[in-house]
């Protein structure tokens, strides 16, 4: 049986039922005429031109050809039937297309269809397009779920990872807490005396001994004695700089590093601050705490070699002659290593 292949031109009516037809499943094509100027845009496509007529305009003034960009005029564009072709806006935002043109018979002018592409998501976001802007069997909608779901997907993942961050400080924040006092561990006061040491920086490292402190413990309870260290800890933090490093690193026993300092009168200093504030009596529940303190006191030169626990060996050692000079006082290393005269 032969097919009459013929091409009748179809009227006014059955063009408008064939563009309602088209701009349900192509919702972004245009009818051009055969000079190239546009007679129909889809309404996806008028959409995102929203501010401007397409219909009466040239082709190849709203839009510019990137591929092929040999292509100046209309003629040349229409020999590129079923071609594909890459183009952008001419006016901003100069989305970028992908399109195939199709000729129409009998001099009718042609079809060109247009589509996102890759950049669909762009597009959706520059013209806030929805999912009826586009032909219900549009790759690009399972394409915006998935972005949308990925989105998602990354956005927990972000509050995910900032709370296991958080928590993970939290963990070693804590690790490196002595709980009581709120001051630094001896895990803490280890890790940054190697740390000062390696770098071969200036630095006093104070080895300080609460006096009378058991006494307070033995007549007045661990309450007491909790309630002191406590009151201690802020008399410490009152005479310190914030870049110093207060740690308990035992019972009623402290580490203070003065970074910077090695000048031996400003340490005397501080070491003196230190025991007048710790010596003022602690009232706890009406009875008062009467307590001191000695101190050792080791210093780190500038580019000294002596290691982390040499210096703390060393202000152990000055820590015990001030015990041994009847307590309540400071003595340096440098002094006792030197001897009399």
């Amino acid at each position: 049986m032969k097919v009459d292949r013929q091409f009748s031109r179809p009227s006014v009516l059955e063009w408008d039922a064939l563009e309602g037809a088209l701009d349900i499943l192509c919702p972004m094509n245009l009818r051009l005429t055969e000079t190239g100027h546009i007679i129909h845009a889809a309404p996806t496509l008028q959409k995102m031109r929203a501010g401007s007529d397409l219909v009466g305009k040239r082709f190849l003034e709203v839009f510019r050809l990137d591929r092929p960009r040999s292509i100046a005029t209309m003629s040349e564009l229409m020999n590129l039937e079923r071609s594909k072709l890459h183009m952008e806006f001419r006016d901003a935002p100069n989305t970028a297309l992908k399109g195939v043109l199709v000729r129409l018979p009998k001099g009718q002018g042609a079809l060109v269809n247009l589509s996102f592409g890759i950049s669909v998501v762009e597009g959706v976001q520059d013209y806030g397009l929805t999912s009826s802007d586009f032909a219900a069997t549009d790759l690009a909608i399972e394409m915006l779920y998935l972005v949308e779901a990925k989105s998602a997907a990354m956005e927990a993942s972000r509050k995910l990872n900032q709370r296991l961050q958080g928590a993970k400080l939290a963990a070693e924040q804590q690790a490196a807490t002595d709980t009581l006092t709120g001051l630094q561990n001896r895990r803490a006061a280890d890790r940054i005396l190697e740390h000062h040491t390696s770098d071969r920086r200036g630095f006093a490292l104070m080895h300080l001994d609460l006096d009378f402190f058991k006494s307070v413990n033995d007549t007045k309870g661990h309450a007491a004695g909790d309630f002191v260290l406590q009151e201690v800890a802020k008399v410490m933090r009152a005479e310190t700089r914030k870049c110093d490093t207060i740690a308990r690193v035992g019972g009623d026993e402290f580490m203070i590093l003065i970074d910077g300092e090695t000048s031996k009168e400003v340490l005397s200093d501080i070491a003196a601050r230190l025991i007048a504030g710790i010596e003022v009596p602690i009232l706890f529940e009406g009875a008062e705490c009467r307590i001191s303190a000695s101190i050792g006191i080791a210093l780190h030169y500038t580019n000294s070699d002596i290691g982390a626990d040499a210096l703390v060996q060393n202000s152990d050692q000055a820590l015990y002659a001030s015990k041994a000079k009847g307590r309540a006082c400071a003595t340096f290393f440098d002094d006792i290593a030197a001897g009399p005269g």
